[in-house]
């Protein structure tokens, strides 16, 4: 059996959004943040989210489709999960794999723009020459690490599926190189798609498998949060 449908779900709201948001909005170098990224959680707004995210997934999940459901191992992204299916009132189970996690920023982790030209104005000129697909920050990853990482995922995915359906609960730029990776896109399509498009939080994407790869079912999906009155929320990753 192999995998022939991709949910690719990030996650609701976290606090760490809102931070971010905060810092931006305010002009300030650090974003303040209490816990490591890793256990990061999602704010009140996330979790409504998460449960609106259920109710979208219950009929897809109900459907006698052998589904298995795989999440970032990053509390916000396994809180989302865990909030959704249970609202789904299912339970394939679920698997966490380190892969799926966000990309590390190393050094200019909780750095605004402006802290990280203020700071480490070298890494901002390097940053600007290399490109942000390319630019690996010291102990942190490049997109093309995240890339890397994925491409064994997606390896794994099929040679140990017993599913013919995976739900991916992880993050914005996760996503976005799960799309560069499945539908071929280049370097400068995805990161054209990350400036005019963002994955919002809690947002479904969908990748059917076709003959020639995957093909693209539907992209940034927040049909389900605007049914149900909940607000959209975007908060972008790194700009």
């Amino acid at each position: 059996m192999r995998i022939e449908e991709l949910l690719l779900v990030r996650h609701g709201e976290s606090v760490g959004n809102l931070a971010a948001a905060e810092a931006y909005q305010a002009g300030a170098e650090v974003i303040r943040v209490d816990t490591r990224d890793a256990d990061v959680p999602l704010s009140p707004l996330g979790r409504t989210q998460a449960d609106a995210l259920g109710s979208a997934l219950a009929p897809r999940l109900s459907d006698g489709v052998a589904t298995v459901v795989w999440s970032s191992p990053y509390l916000r992204a396994v809180q989302t999960a865990h909030a959704a299916l249970t609202v789904a009132g299912v339970d394939p189970g679920m698997r966490l794999d380190e892969r799926l996690r966000d990309r590390e920023l190393g050094v200019l982790d909780l750095l605004t723009q402006i802290g990280v030209a203020a700071r480490y104005p070298v890494e901002a000129e390097r940053r600007r020459w290399l490109g942000k697909f390319y630019h690996r920050p010291p102990g942190g990853e490049s997109w093309a690490d995240v890339a890397l990482r994925l491409r064994s995922f997606l390896r794994d995915l099929d040679d140990t599926a017993s599913a013919e359906r995976a739900v991916i609960v992880t993050h914005d730029a996760v996503i976005m190189l799960l799309r560069y990776l499945c539908e071929g896109l280049s370097e400068a399509e995805v990161l054209d798609l990350g400036l005019a498009d963002p994955v919002r939080n809690a947002a479904l994407t969908i990748l059917r498998r076709v003959a020639s790869g995957w093909e693209l079912v539907t992209y940034n999906d927040v049909r389900h949060l605007q049914g149900t009155g909940t607000p959209v929320t975007e908060h972008p990753g790194e700009p």
